[in-house]
């Protein structure tokens, strides 16, 4: 009498993945054997497990991320780029990211920075924390718009709310002084709060020059400079390697 309530319970809670789990305990003769709260057990880490994968798809959507499928596992080292994989392993804990700080990627284009920040990004996930995806040149034209329509200090609000905040193609754009202002706002929000990963052609000690108006480059830099993991990779093109990989092969 008890079973018809009980599963329309489950599915009213949405407590859909014990509600199968529950279900393929009474075909399995061995869940049978087991005590009631070993069976109880096995059903609650369904669900824990299923919310938990949830969460992630629902974080992984809203980061929308360049590269969703980049990830640490699959990280090149074989291909000469100045990657020490003991540096990288570390930095996969995300130690960093608990403490508020910082990841700068820079090198040529086609290096993999792209694909490595996603893969940053993709454990942060992994470990529940909120990431949201920006290239550069997109971000500096979503302010200017927010700007003009007066929706500024929403979207900053917004910015803010993300525990990692990934910018991708750093100094790809010339900026404006209220480009400057933007920046230092955003950055200034997220410290002792979020983090950052910024990845960039341009070598970080090209950025203040980049920046320009010196009290803004200033203000920025000292603000990233003290808190910031670097990662210089070197070498040709990972397109290019790719390429010629493929062309060796057909031959």
């Amino acid at each position: 009498m008890l079973i018809n309530p009980t599963y329309e319970h489950l599915k009213k809670l949405r407590l859909d993945a014990m509600l199968l789990a529950w279900e393929s305990q009474k075909d399995d003769p061995k869940i049978v054997k087991l005590s009631f709260d070993e069976r109880m057990a096995l059903i609650v880490e369904a669900q824990f497990i299923d919310q938990g994968q949830r969460k992630q798809n629902r974080l992984l959507k809203t980061a929308k991320l360049k590269i969703p499928n980049a990830c640490i596992e699959d990280i090149d080292y074989l291909t000469p780029r100045g990657l020490d994989k003991s540096y990288v392993q570390a930095l996969s804990t995300c130690d960093w990211l608990m403490r508020n700080q910082y990841i700068a990627i820079t090198g040529s284009t086609g290096n993999g920075k792209t694909w490595l920040a996603c893969a940053f990004a993709q454990q942060a996930i992994r470990k529940g924390s909120s990431v949201l995806f920006y290239r550069f040149p997109r971000l500096l034209e979503d302010l200017e718009i927010a700007r003009l329509d007066g929706s500024l200090p929403k979207l900053r609000t917004k910015l803010s709310k993300f525990k990692l905040l990934v910018i991708d193609d750093w100094a790809l754009s010339p900026l404006s002084n209220y480009n400057q202002q933007d920046l230092l706002e955003i950055i200034d929000d997220r410290t002792g709060t979020g983090s950052l990963i910024i990845t960039s052609q341009l070598p970080i000690n090209k950025w203040h020059e980049y920046i320009g108006e010196p009290t803004y480059a200033d203000a920025i830099m000292d603000r990233i400079l003290h808190r910031t993991h670097k990662l210089e990779l070197q070498g040709d093109s990972m397109r290019k390697v790719l390429n010629t990989a493929k062309e060796s092969g057909d031959e």
